[in-house]
């Protein structure tokens, strides 16, 4: 199968390559997560597998954020009225919502006799990017600097009232709908989750107001920011004493949302000074994965925890795991590539019939 040919996306380009970074880290920690023998989870390859692993699902809000920046910008340089360009917004949510239930009906027929029918209301990633980016939409409403800033502002604004929701866990009309806001370790949760969408909406305002030529200087920018970000919301986590009367650090800590976009940030930093200094606009089986990452994370999480593999589940060495690993990365990026040539294809070849 031929890597299909690839073509000079100048912005996007180095999205789509953290996208597929962070697609790869997320193949490691779920086929460390459900293959390693459970006799080596307290080894340090299997912790660190772990720790992460926990980081994709904040890169692919962030990176959520950016595109949805983007599509604001595009329906403003498009002079569309403004009930259009909400339109445009939501539907792009509305696409997410979509896809969520699809993908929770998928696991919940595919695992008939070992799910119930809570499980289709279960809070996933993609559960928290359609809400996310439902109340985010609203910002194509106000003007390109202005929406920047209020995207920074609602960010901060969800990461630090995170730890004054969590308390929260009664008065709810029911349990699932609690689940989309009160901050827990098992669910995707809006509160502190969805703060990595709206700095994305921030990144990518920046991104679209900065001319190609400026771009290294803000990637440089990016770069020095994010760098006392990490350490500084590290330094503060640890201190003895807290703002908050409750608070767990790993499920609604403001800290380490703060150190997880400042890892966004150098993420996207080291993509783009990647993509523009090894042969730009070539094919890259990175930007590939990151290209259908939606495919990729809908079927390697039916390969990795449904019951086809279950056997082998919870019983391989390190060195087998790791091998299990190159084989779902390999097998993830061959349907990356059908999805880029057959699906992409066909779908552009019915659009051109519809327009003749």
């Amino acid at each position: 199968m031929a890597p299909p040919k690839t073509k000079k996306s100048g912005r996007l380009e180095f999205l789509d390559w953290a996208r597929g970074f962070a697609a790869v880290m997320m193949l490691h920690g779920h086929v460390s997560h459900s293959f390693t023998d459970v006799k080596l989870h307290e080894e340090s390859h299997f912790v660190l597998s772990q720790f992460v692993g926990g980081f994709p699902p904040a890169a692919f809000l962030f990176l959520t954020g950016i595109t949805l920046a983007f599509l604001m910008d595009g329906s403003e340089r498009q002079q569309l009225a403004p009930m259009d360009r909400l339109f445009k917004a939501l539907r792009r949510s509305g696409y997410l919502w979509m896809m969520a239930f699809l993908f929770r009906l998928q696991l919940y027929l595919f695992g008939w006799g070992q799910t119930s029918a809570d499980d289709l209301f279960t809070v996933d990633i993609l559960n928290c990017m359609g809400l996310a980016l439902t109340v985010h939409s609203f910002l194509v409403l106000v003007p390109g600097v202005t929406r920047g800033h209020l995207a920074l502002w609602m960010g901060l604004a969800i990461t630090f009232l995170a730890p004054l929701i969590t308390p929260y866990t009664s008065g709810w009309p029911s349990e699932n709908l609690m689940h989309y806001f009160v901050p827990d370790a098992r669910f995707f949760t809006f509160f502190p989750w969805a703060a990595y969408v709206s700095f994305g909406v921030a990144v990518g305002t920046a991104l679209r107001l900065s001319s190609q030529e400026n771009l290294p200087w803000l990637m440089t920018w990016a770069a020095l920011l994010a760098t006392p970000l990490i350490f500084g919301s590290q330094y503060f986590s640890n201190l003895p004493f807290s703002l908050y009367p409750n608070s767990n650090f790993w499920v609604d800590g403001p800290g380490l949302v703060l150190i997880k976009t400042g890892l966004n940030l150098l993420l996207i930093v080291a993509a783009y000074f990647w993509t523009i200094s090894f042969r730009p606009g070539s094919w890259s089986w990175v930007a590939q994965m990151g290209k259908a990452s939606m495919v990729v994370y809908w079927v390697h999480i039916e390969l990795v925890y449904g019951r086809w593999f279950g056997p082998w589940k919870g019983t391989l060495s390190v060195l087998e795991t790791e091998v299990y690993f190159l084989a779902m990365t390999s097998l993830m990026l061959s349907l990356a590539v059908m999805k880029t040539q057959w699906w992409d294809s066909f779908q552009f070849k019915s659009l051109l019939s519809r327009k003749e």
